[in-house]
């Protein structure tokens, strides 16, 4: 455990950086001793002498003028007393950080204008002024910054050109982890046989990548500023050629990959349910046994139709569950808050709290899991200043669940796609967000009315997920059987509002928001029903027709 000394120089009284550094330090486990403000330089020599310290950290912050005289006494007394091996540091303004490299004592100076994540860098032994500090696996990546989370940012515009530009615009700024390419619809789902394309939805959703060497042309983008990690969307159907692809063309830092849907059940694309279920398991299985994480991504589907809080926390153990069993090593949980936009913060905060119990209860030495944060896409107005409030708002709540992923939603998406300026300035109002919480945060998760919501929520998965499994006894784990989990939809037990009309949903399942939460509701009485009640009327209306 390397030793760290800190303190002010001369006469200067401001603490507040060089205690936010020591606390950063105390995290990364090493030995801290602030000595104090104000020291001489005879009074700093006295002091390494007596506590042998590794590493000497020092700031000032005054005018710069008295600095000058204060360092060459400093650089005098280092050579008179032969004080070797020590790593010194400066921390100061702009102004006196200029002084101080002229002297050449300090191996690294800090001018105030670093990032958190730059300075848990120098303190994990990293220069993120050399390409080799970026490491280039998403696990590594988030070990590098953690508690620190790397931040994600998905960009696609209508033309391959715009996209290329942007990437190179966004990866310099070095303020972007991961760049998620978003292809649009026509190359999820006609990427092996574009004579199906409709040329007319070019662009649609995304950039319009029509071969490899399109993708290729986009990685080479990224490989500059802070070399971010490059993932995509999976295909609508061809997703194993897809995957192939996007692991040859551009690394892909990830798959994301749903287990129910891109299906007949949301009309993303041809397939049955229960074929989709099958193949959307063995992309999982095809991810897994390369190494590759995995995320999948149904809870917020289910949350983004209207099903009520409970089904949303059963899906995401039933999701993490089936990437496990498929030999999924690394699971990335993406957790969406703001879905429904009107859910409450406190009821929003004990819904991800459940989930996490859930998802978590699944470790072991064979699974890890690491946690992604986001806002959801509706809760942000078009009035741009009021977006860029809700950005902030909702990065603060999330940063509750200690994420390793945040995935920044650009302020400005219910007004206009993301250009490189706005996911720019979205990853710095994030950033700032960031900074505050390393000064120390009020722990929301630790509120009686959030931990009452996780207990209930976590209580009424329990019913969903066991009442699944009782479906088929026949087979040996129902919870990754493709008939089951299809026979779990047809008769409601998952199901949605906006799933009215489906041909393979059920389709009557009908929610309300009260106090800030959204319930199972029977509108003909008025009132909110349990997960005990609402599962014993479709188990006997399915009896019944029998």
């Amino acid at each position: 455990m390397k030793k760290i000394i800190a303190g002010t120089l001369g006469n200067c009284v401001h603490v507040a950086g060089i205690m936010n550094y020591l606390n950063l330090a105390d995290q990364e486990k090493y030995y801290t001793d602030f000595i104090g403000i104000g020291k001489s330089v005879d009074e700093i020599i006295n002091l390494i002498n007596e506590k042998k310290p590794d590493i000497v950290a020092l700031s000032y912050r005054l005018t710069p003028e008295p600095l000058y005289q204060i360092l060459e006494e400093l650089k005098e007394k280092i050579i008179e007393n032969n004080i070797k091996d020590i790593i010194w540091l400066f921390g100061g303004t702009e102004p006196t950080s200029l002084v101080a490299k002229e002297y050449e004592i300090f191996h690294k100076v800090f001018d105030g204008s670093e990032d958190i994540d730059e300075v848990i860098a120098y303190l994990k032994g990293q220069d993120l002024s050399k390409e080799e500090s970026y490491p280039k696996d998403l696990i590594n990546r988030i070990k590098s910054k953690y508690p620190y989370p790397i931040l994600r940012h998905h960009l696609g515009l209508p033309t391959i050109e715009e996209t290329i530009k942007s990437i190179e615009k966004v990866s310099e700024s070095k303020v972007i982890d991961i760049i998620s390419i978003a292809p649009d619809q026509n190359a999820q789902e006609f990427f092996f046989d574009q004579e199906n394309m409709d040329e007319r939805l070019n662009g649609a959703g995304g950039v319009p990548l029509r071969s490899k060497e399109d993708f290729k042309e986009v990685y080479n983008a990224a490989q500059r500023g802070n070399f971010p990690l490059l993932r995509s969307y999976s295909g609508t159907k061809n997703i194993i050629p897809f995957a192939e692809l996007l692991k040859e063309s551009i690394d892909n830092a990830w798959c994301a990959v749903p287990l129910f849907w891109y299906s007949e059940l949301d009309g993303r694309g041809p397939r049955k349910l229960i074929d989709a279920l099958k193949e959307n398991q063995e992309v999982m299985k095809w991810h897994g046994e390369r190494n590759i994480p995995v995320e999948v991504n149904d809870p917020h589907h289910w949350s983004l139709r209207d099903a009520h809080d409970s089904i949303a926390v059963a899906v995401a153990y039933i999701a993490a569950y089936n990437a496990k069993k498929m030999g999924v090593k690394d699971y990335i949980a993406q957790y969406m808050f703001n879905v429904p936009a009107s859910i409450s913060p406190e009821m929003d905060l004990g819904k991800m709290l459940a989930k996490i119990e859930l998802v978590e209860s699944l470790v072991d030495d064979d699974f890890n899991v690491y946690r992604q944060a986001r806002a959801g896409l509706a809760s942000f107005p078009t009035n741009l200043y009021q977006a860029k409030g809700q950005l902030a708002a909702s990065a603060y709540l999330a940063m509750g669940i200690k994420p390793h992923i945040y995935h920044v939603v650009g302020f400005c998406e219910a007004h206009h796609a993301a250009k490189a300026e706005d996911i720019i300035e979205s990853a710095m109002i994030v950033r700032g967000i960031l900074k505050n919480e390393f000064l120390g945060s009020v722990d929301m998760t630790k509120d009686k009315n959030v931990l009452e919501r996780k207990n209930t929520l976590i209580k009424e998965a329990k019913v969903i997920i066991d009442t699944i499994e009782s479906l088929n006894l026949s087979v040996e784990d129902p919870l990754i059987d493709p008939a089951t989990l299809t026979e779990a939809v047809r008769v409601g037990i998952l199901d949605a509002p906006h799933l009215q009309g489906s041909k393979i949903a059920k389709g009557t399942l009908k929610t309300r928001m009260v106090s800030g939460a959204l319930y199972a509701y029977d509108e003909k009485q008025g009132k909110i029903i349990n997960e005990e009640e609402r599962i014993d009327i479709i188990l006997k209306e399915a009896i019944s027709k029998q």
